[in-house]
This record gives structure tokens, sequence and C-alpha cells, in this order.
């Protein structure tokens, strides 16, 4: 179980390259033992921040704290970090064993020490009877575990991961997954990860930080980003949503009433937690909130639209809609496919009424 001590603590950190901010201040604490995920697009600063933190750039401001140890100053070989690079930099020449204990005897470990230490991380990534073979030898996802053992066989305090999965076709990186996040709980050791997928993120992480221009904009569990998104970047970025824009057009205690100038409807929401509004704002729902019907609902609490099925797309377990609203605006619906009829099958240009309740409304600052 997770503490609430700072076991990493990043103080204002900032790294610029020809006067460009790679990383802008950041701030960040994690605790021992977390699966962290850095989630961004290409030139955020994801990897400009992941190299601080192995020592193979130095902050042009700011501290790295390792618990309780002042890394920046740091050398990478006097950190207890390991990095496991996205290619996997494996050695051709060596077997996946010698590959696994290159660290260990760098080190000068004793010889059956570096014999122990190998068979159980092979044991632990499930290679044992691959020890004797070349990295050339193996599929990508033998190869990611290889490459995963020998970052782990250290023992290191903390582990960076820059884009492990990258390079498997999506089956494989369902299943490796999972796979990292058993090994990690068995071993406790810190992860940090970075990487441009969401789902990716989403599933790996206990915490998420969405970074864009060298800034963190949020930080969060994957339910908190995905379903509480702080700005209409993170919204977008964190998964499909549809967004709206509005202006408010009656409040009460419990609910806003939202007029979309676009769609020409009444969106409902609750209120911000803290009371407050934006002054310029939008207002978003996921597709997978959206109820689909042929007959208009009549909860009047519901916020509610008229459209006709532009596109529809059929991936088995569910289905994709875009609905044109009156006004013309596209909206994104998905459709869980959970009984075997055809009646329940919407067809091309099909007059639809879409709905969704208030709590499924998320305003957001522009």
């Amino acid at each position: 179980m997770l503490n609430d001590t700072p076991f990493i603590r990043i103080e204002n950190l900032r790294k610029e390259f020809d006067g460009f901010a790679a990383v802008d201040g950041i701030d960040l604490d994690i605790t021992k033992g977390e699966l962290f995920a850095i989630l961004g697009g290409s030139g955020c600063g994801k990897s400009t921040l992941l190299r601080m933190l192995a020592g193979f750039e130095t902050p042009d401001t700011g501290r790295i704290m390792l618990d309780g140890v002042d890394l920046t100053e740091l050398p990478p070989y006097e950190r207890p970090v390991n990095m496991m690079f996205q290619s996997y930099a494996l050695f051709p020449h060596m077997s996946v064993a010698d590959n696994v204990a290159y660290g260990l005897k760098k080190e000068g470990c004793d010889k059956a020490e570096v014999e122990q230490r190998v068979n159980d991380m092979l044991q632990l990534v499930q290679l044992q009877d691959f020890a004797n073979r070349k990295p050339q030898q193996l599929s990508g996802g033998q190869q990611q575990r290889v490459a995963l053992a020998r970052s782990l066989v250290k023992q290191p305090k903390l582990l960076l991961l820059d884009e492990p999965l990258a390079a498997l076709d999506k089956k494989l990186r369902e299943h490796t997954q999972f796979e990292l996040m058993n090994i990690q709980d068995q071993l406790g050791i810190t992860f940090i990860v970075v990487t441009h997928d969401q789902e990716e993120a989403m599933t790996l992480a206990t915490r998420i930080a969405v970074m864009e221009a060298g800034q963190f904009l949020q930080i969060g569990t994957p339910s908190e980003i995905y379903e509480y998104p702080n700005s209409r970047f993170v919204a977008d970025f964190f998964g499909t949503i549809n967004i709206f824009e509005g202006q408010v057009g009656s409040t009460d205690a419990s609910a806003l009433h939202i007029s979309c100038a676009e769609t020409g409807t009444v969106i409902h929401a609750n209120p911000p937690a803290d009371g407050t509004l934006p002054t310029d704002f939008h207002v978003a729902v996921r597709p997978e909130k959206i109820r689909l019907g042929r007959q208009a609902p009549q909860d009047q609490e519901l916020t509610i639209m008229h459209g006709v099925v532009e596109d529809l797309a059929y991936y088995g377990n569910y289905s994709v809609y875009r609905i044109k609203t009156d006004s013309g605006k596209l909206v994104q619906v998905s459709q869980q496919n959970a009984q075997r009829s055809a009646e329940l099958t919407l067809e091309w240009e099909e007059e639809v009424y879409m709905s969704w309740p208030r709590d499924c409304s998320v305003v957001l600052a522009k």
C-alpha cells in the first residue's frame, strides 16, 4: 500500500535548449512504490524530464530528491536509478543471461551472486528457458522482458521507462502491460513511465501527469483525469470527447442550464465544486455517456439533441456512431453491443435522439 511520504521530490525543475524551455518549472512528489506515468505528445518535454531524472541532462534550475538524497548534480552511475530505453539497447552478441548480468559484472559482483540474481530475474520475467539465446532469436515481447530484467537486476530504487511498449504490436502490448504491472507490484520498485499512449497510461499507472509545453497541466488518477479533466486541452488529449461552446442560460441550486448556440439546445450540467465558472468555457461529454434512441426521452433533466446517423463503425463488442445534429455539428457516440439483436442496430441516415444526464456534462475552461 502506498504511503503519503514523498519518495521522489522534484522542485522547480527547468531545462532550456537554445532559449526554449523544454521543461518549465516542474514540481512533483511521487510516493514509494508508485507506477507513475508522464503522458504527452511529441515535444512536450517528457523525455527531457526523464533524462534529467536519469542524470543524462543537468537542469538549469531546481533539484531532484530521491529517498532524501539530492541527485541533481550526481552523474548517472552514482544514482540508484536505472533506465529502460525504447530501443531496448540489448547487446546482440551476448546471450540473454549475459545481457541481464552485464551491469552486475561491471560492478564486480561475486560470480555466484551474479548467477543467482540473474536466474531469479529471468524467472520473474518468465525467460529462464531462453537464457542461452541471443536477442535476435527472441520475439519483440521477449526482448522487452530481457531489457526489463537487465534494468531491474541491479535493484534500483527507481526505474525509468521511456515508451517501453511502443515497439510491440497492439495485442502483445496489451498483454505486456499487465505483465509489467505484476512485476512492479511484486518488486515494489517505483516506476516512472513516459508515454504518448493514453490507453497505456490508464492501464499501467496509479497516477498520471498530463504534460504540454514543458509543464504539467493536470496530475491525478486515471479516473480523475478521464472523468474530471481541468481544461479543454486535457479533455481533448485524454481519450475521445465531444466539446460544445456554451454560455450560462440559467442556474439554480443543483444545475447549470447552458445555452449551446452551435446546436440550438440547452445542455444541463452540475455546478463546479468551487461554485465559480470561468468567463469563457466549454462543456463536454464522453461518447460512451450518450444514449441513443428512436424516440425522444421524456425526462426534462436530460440533455437531449436530435440528429441523423452520418457514419457508423462496428467493432464487435461496441459500435461508434457519428451523429449530425440539426445544426450540422457532428457528435460521436459509442455504444456497447451487449445484446445480439438486429433491432438495436441503427443505420445510416436514420433519425435518432441523443441524451445524457447532467452529471455526465463536464464544464471546461478554455
